[in-house]
């Protein structure tokens, strides 16, 4: 499978602007039937040396805005995803979300009427203190709860940027999303420079968003990374063949 083609950046002109920063990408194995019975039947289950993996991703949007709009009128907010590794028919490699919790009214009705994500409201907070990164959410109704997550990492030693053929760039470097609309596949990509990663230590972990999903784990995770962020491009969203 060709997993550096989605990392080029599409042609034509990108929908929306946004700034992902300080991402925790924590990562825990599954039992890859359980897992694909919970997809899309138009999507295979994108697999690591055989084995399958589900992740949590908690970041803050910066900067969001469609192309049109100026730079001064963006906002921000924080936002956390449960996500599975996807390909279609052995091509694109990408990503099929559970669930995206944010802590925006807007953003919520947007993604949800626009990109037929399953975006829930929460209320969050994220604190920084050196080294140091807190990070809280819960989910609020009507969305399926309890769905809330408590999460205390340390940011360690620079990674660089993942290198192709590993388990880290197999996490972190994917470019495409797939969503439903009724029978309809959709996909989406954006485009943004490499991942600068770092190692990262969980010092408290506490979360039911994956069971909230039907994914829950019992095991502490098995991969942590931190990002300081990237800039993105956003292009449309499109019927997947």
């Amino acid at each position: 499978m060709d997993r550096l083609a989605p990392t080029l950046r599409p042609t034509g002109a990108p929908q929306g602007h946004h700034r992902w920063r300080t991402l925790l990408f924590l990562h825990w194995e599954i039992d890859a039937a359980r897992l694909r019975a919970r997809l899309p039947r138009e999507l295979e289950l994108d697999t690591f040396d055989g084995k399958a993996y589900v992740g949590l991703v908690p970041f803050t949007m910066e900067g969001v805005r469609p192309t049109w709009l100026p730079e001064s009128l963006s906002f921000a907010f924080h936002e956390i995803n449960v996500r599975a590794y996807v390909h279609l028919e052995g091509r694109d490699p990408g990503v099929f979300f559970f669930s995206l919790d944010a802590a925006s009214t807007l953003a919520v009705i947007g993604a949800r009427v626009g990109w037929s994500l399953p975006y829930f409201r929460a209320e969050m907070s994220l604190e920084r203190r050196g080294a140091g990164v807190s990070y809280r959410t819960r989910r609020l109704p009507p969305g399926p709860r309890p769905a809330d997550a408590s999460i205390d990492w340390e940011i360690g030693a620079p990674l660089g940027h993942a290198e192709p053929g590993t388990l880290t760039h197999f996490f972190a470097e994917r470019y495409i999303l797939y969503a439903k609309d009724g029978d309809t596949l959709l996909s989406g990509r954006v485009h943004h420079t490499p991942y600068p990663l770092h190692e990262a230590r969980v010092t408290a972990l506490d979360q039911t968003l994956l069971d909230a999903a039907g994914l829950g784990v019992s095991a502490p995770p098995m991969s942590a990374l931190f990002s300081p962020g990237v800039d993105v491009e956003v292009f449309p969203l499109a019927r997947s063949r």
